[in-house]
């Protein structure tokens, strides 16, 4: 949808986009400052392949604290974003012909690094009726002799789920019985709302030692542009990650790192002020939508994006996305984009833009859907 928007021909300065998974806010001052003092300071050379020792030891640090994995900094490797997080975990893993499962609907690029790797995506349909749950028995009925790995986002893109407990016990169960490497994406690990709690996979009983966790700063501290995540792995995975990393970006860059060391051991009040944000946008967002005729809407768990339920309007996602666009100029995403489970849905994306230009891309929708036979 980003693509037909640009295309558009005349003036697009009127467009509300409303389709990238982009944070709207600016990366938080420190974090800028701590680069460019880095920068300034001279560092400006190589540094350790795996990322600068004193950011691997702070970011082992958070992950015990606020995700209770046992590791040290020799479990942690710094990568350009967590795209490259999954790309050297994926690369890693699958030889030609294993097969990997994806819960749908699934964040698109991980079929294409599945597919780089000669793997084949088996997509696994989460159970809409009951909030695109985890449905653990669909998982296992899934499951041949050349299943390698399942894929795991959570909290989850585009549908906003934050799995419970006992869907994450399930979906362990699963993979301890078959032999299964999980393959944990947990880039929204901080966005989530009200009751809700993240839960990273690995910390679960047998889970560790078969659970590639991937986290980056894009979402949580709007780092999007900077490209930086970070990975832990089994330790006797961690030398085929070096190996794919060193070989294709070396090293990520090194005065950066600088502002990854600020955000992670920085005040939690800088982290905590981009999340209220979201929150407050969620909840617009969510009322609106409830307020559309043909539309209705789950308040998302986490994550920045509302998964709409636009199936009472007749209306492919993909037409509707695209008769937003031209009617209502907001760009959104066809759930559809997103694998078949996501039919009947749009994905609306209320982290990428101000308050106030949100409401207005909610009025516009409004004004569609209302205005439909």
């Amino acid at each position: 949808m980003y693509d037909q928007a640009a295309r558009l021909p005349g003036d697009t300065s009127d467009l509300i986009h409303l389709e990238l998974g982009r944070p709207h806010a600016d990366t938080p001052l420190p974090i800028k400052q701590a680069t460019i003092d880095a920068l300034l300071a001279g560092d400006v050379h190589y540094s350790d392949m795996r990322g600068i020792p004193a950011l691997r030891r702070a970011l082992a640090a958070k992950l015990r604290e606020d995700n209770a994995l046992d590791v040290t900094e020799d479990d942690v490797l710094v990568t350009s974003g967590l795209t490259h997080a999954s790309f050297a975990a994926f690369f890693s893993l699958i030889d030609e012909g294993d097969e990997v499962i994806l819960l749908a609907p699934f964040y698109p690029q991980h079929v294409g690094k599945i597919e780089l790797a000669g793997g084949k995506p088996v997509i696994v349909d989460l159970d809409r009726d009951h909030g695109f749950s985890i449905d653990a028995s669909a998982i296992e009925a899934a499951i041949t002799p050349r299943t390698k790995a399942i894929v795991l986002v959570n909290p989850a893109n585009p549908t906003g789920r934050v799995y419970s407990r006992a869907e994450l016990e399930a979906l362990a169960d699963v993979a301890i019985r078959h032999d299964l490497v999980v393959i944990s994406d947990e880039v929204y690990e901080a966005i989530v709302y009200d009751a809700a709690r993240h839960i990273s996979l690995a910390s679960l009983p047998g889970m560790r030692e078969r659970t590639i966790t991937m986290l980056a700063f894009t979402k949580s501290y709007a780092m999007d542009g900077w490209r930086l995540g970070f990975m832990t792995a089994p330790p006797e995975v961690m030398p085929a990650l070096l190996k794919i990393t060193a070989n294709d970006v070396t090293h990520v860059n090194t005065f950066i790192q600088a502002g990854a060391l600020a955000a992670v051991t920085g005040p939690r009040a800088m982290l905590q002020t981009l999340v209220d944000e979201d929150r407050a946008k969620r909840d617009l967002v969510v009322e609106s939508l409830n307020g559309m005729r043909g539309v209705t809407c789950r308040a998302p768990e986490g994550t920045i994006y509302a998964f709409a339920d636009i199936r009472a309007t007749g209306l492919s996602a993909q037409h509707c996305a695209e008769r937003l666009l031209v009617e209502a100029r907001v760009v959104v995403e066809a759930g559809s984009f997103y694998g078949a489970a996501g039919e009947g849905h749009l994905r609306v994306c209320f982290g990428s833009d101000s308050k106030a230009r949100i409401a207005e891309a909610m009025t516009r929708m409004k004004r569609f859907f209302d205005a439909l036979a």
